[in-house]
């Protein structure tokens, strides 16, 4: 099938109107009418996962953040995103991006169920209409209350990770969370607002969380890559029901960061 039949499958659920107004999803490189047997799926475009992506013959690499953020004057060998553009067209392979968007309809979701919270709400609101609310991150309760330590491990378990960190009173008990997956910190004003005890996210710099504390909410960072490479899974899940016909294989786990 042609990849963007592929897309506009996709974006039947994912539209890209639901994407945040600095975002850059859709169709990155190559050409829309690309005969595609084969996809794969990456949390980013990187040396390691294209040449991933050429050794299993793809045709389209599907990503949730996309490679290109801001505007490029040219494209060479000499920028490493440059390299990128050139050897996926090398390879007759298209790059197509579902980032905020999929925060929105999926990931924030996806992040809840994979920690079990219920009585969910959404965080940050970004579409309202009638009774639909969709946004960004999640509230919930956590299935039994737990100290700040073990929620740090109940993470560390639920999402596989290698480690997590913790700031706050490890033997502070917390039951009410919000989540949000990848680069959380400009959300404080709405963990707050919820009236989170704990806030599972990611990024969190050593002033956002010692500041986050102040104010009474613990935070467990589980790392960029950690949140969010549970989109390669899940969306290999949903193109099978999608698109049964097309051929899709997923990037090898690998966090980028390690504890030594």
């Amino acid at each position: 099938m042609k990849c963007r039949e592929i897309i506009s499958k996709i974006e039947e659920k994912y539209p890209v109107s639901f994407a945040e107004s600095w975002d850059n999803p859709g169709l990155l490189v190559g050409d829309p009418d690309r005969e595609v047997k084969k996809a794969f799926l990456a949390l980013d475009v990187t040396d390691e996962t294209l040449e991933a992506a050429v050794r299993a013959g793809a045709d389209l690499m599907i990503t949730h953040h996309p490679m290109i953020f801001s505007g490029m004057k040219r494209v060479t060998a000499d920028d490493f995103i440059g390299r990128r553009v050139i050897r996926l067209i090398e390879n007759h392979m298209c790059a197509y991006a579902m980032h905020t968007n999929f925060d929105v309809l999926g990931m924030a979701e996806l992040s809840a169920d994979y920690l079990e919270l219920s009585h969910r709400s959404v965080l940050e609101t970004t579409y309202e209409e009638g009774d639909r609310k969709e946004g960004i991150g999640r509230v919930g309760t956590l299935p039994r209350v737990m100290t700040l330590k073990e929620c740090g491990a109940f993470v560390k378990e639920k999402l596989a990770l290698p480690f997590v960190k913790i700031c706050g009173d490890p033997d502070r008990e917390v039951s009410l969370a919000a989540v949000c997956t990848g680069s959380g910190k400009s959300m404080m004003k709405e963990v707050l607002r919820a009236g989170a005890q704990v806030y599972i996210t990611a990024d969190m710099d050593y002033h956002a969380s010692i500041d986050a504390v102040a104010q009474g909410v613990c935070v467990v960072d589980a790392g960029h890559y950690g949140t969010e490479y549970i989109f390669m899974d899940y969306m290999k899940k949903e193109l099978a029901k999608m698109l049964p016909e097309l051929k899709t294989e997923t990037m090898e786990v690998i966090h980028p960061c390690a504890v030594v």
